[in-house]
C-alpha cells in the first residue's frame, strides 16, 4: 500500500496540471496581499478565490485522473492486492499531493502576511475542502464507468456546491422570511462543504455581519467550542461518507 501511495505521489508531484494548479495559486495569493494593505481584505478575497478553485481542481483533476488511471487499476487488481488498498492509496496518494500543491501555493503566503491564527485556519479548511471534494470525485467515477458522465456528474455537483446550492439558501430565507428559520438555516447549511468552510473562516475574522440576518445566529452556535467541533466533524463526515461509498461500490464492481 505505501508502494502505491508513493507511487501515486511521484507520479502527481511530475504532473503538469499540477505544477500549473500550484502556480496558479501562488499567483492568486501573492497578488492578493500584494494588492490591499489590509490583511483581512486580502483573506476575505482569496477566501472567495479558494473555494471556488480549489473545490473545482480537485474534483475535475481527480475524476479525470481516476479514468485515465483505468488500466493501471485494472493491472493493480489482477495482482493479488486488495481492492480496498488500492482505491484507499489513489485516494491518499491524490489527497497528498493536492494538500502540497496547497500549501505552497496558498500556504506560505497566508503565513506570511495573514495573523498566524487565521492562516493556519484557512491552510486546514482549505485542505479539509480538499480532501472532500477528491472523495466526491471518486463517488462519481464508482457510479458510472463512462469517462464523459463521470466528468459530467462532478462538474454538476461542482457548480451545485459552489454556486446553486446558495441560490436555493436564499431561496428559501426570501419564501419564509416572515418565520424563524434562522435556526432551520444551520442544519441547512451543513449540507454543503462549501458554506460550511467559509463560515467557519469569517467567524475567524470577525466579520460575521457579512452573513446577513442569520449572522448573530451563525455566531452564536458556530462560535462556540461545540459549535465549532460540530461544525468540523460535520465537515470530516463530508469526506469520509463519499469515499466509503465510492469504496463500496469499487469493491463490488465488475472491472
Amino acid at each position: 500500500m505505501n508502494r502505491l501511495i508513493k507511487f501515486v505521489v511521484l507520479d502527481m508531484i511530475k504532473n503538469r496540471t499540477i505544477l500549473g494548479y500550484t502556480l496558479l495559486l501562488a499567483i492568486f495569493s501573492w497578488s492578493v496581499f500584494g494588492l490591499e494593505d489590509n490583511a483581512t481584505k486580502g483573506v476575505l478575497t482569496l477566501l472567495n478565490i479558494m473555494l471556488l478553485i480549489v473545490p473545482l481542481v480537485s474534483i475535475i483533476f481527480s475524476t479525470i485522473y481516476i479514468y485515465n488511471s483505468s488500466e493501471f487499476i485494472d493491472l493493480m487488481v489482477s495482482q493479488p492486492v486488495k481492492r480496498s488498498k488500492i482505491w484507499t492509496s489513489l485516494f491518499i496518494g491524490l489527497s497528498i499531493s493536492q494538500i502540497l500543491a496547497f500549501v505552497v501555493g496558498v500556504g506560505i503566503p497566508l503565513l506570511l502576511f495573514a495573523p498566524i491564527n487565521i492562516a493556519l485556519s484557512m491552510i486546514s479548511v482549505g485542505c479539509i475542502v480538499s480532501i472532500i471534494f477528491i472523495a466526491i470525485a471518486f463517488l462519481a467515477c464508482a457510479i458510472t464507468h463512462d469517462k464523459s458522465k463521470g466528468i459530467g456528474v462532478s462538474i454538476m455537483l461542482w457548480l451545485y456546491f459552489a454556486l446553486l446550492f446558495d441560490g436555493l439558501v436564499l431561496f428559501l430565507l426570501f419564501q419564509f422570511a416572515d418565520y424563524p428559520i434562522e435556526h432551520i438555516m444551520i442544519g441547512i447549511t451543513m449540507l454543503s462543504p462549501i458554506d460550511m468552510a467559509r463560515i467557519l473562516i469569517l467567524l475567524q475574522l470577525n466579520v460575521s455581519a457579512l452573513l446577513g440576518h442569520t449572522g448573530a445566529i451563525f455566531t452564536d452556535f458556530f462560535g462556540t467550542i461545540i459549535g465549532t467541533f460540530i461544525s468540523t466533524f460535520v465537515l470530516c463526515l463530508w469526506a469520509i461518507i463519499p469515499f466509503y461509498l465510492s469504496l463500496r461500490m469499487f469493491n463490488k464492481k465488475d472491472l
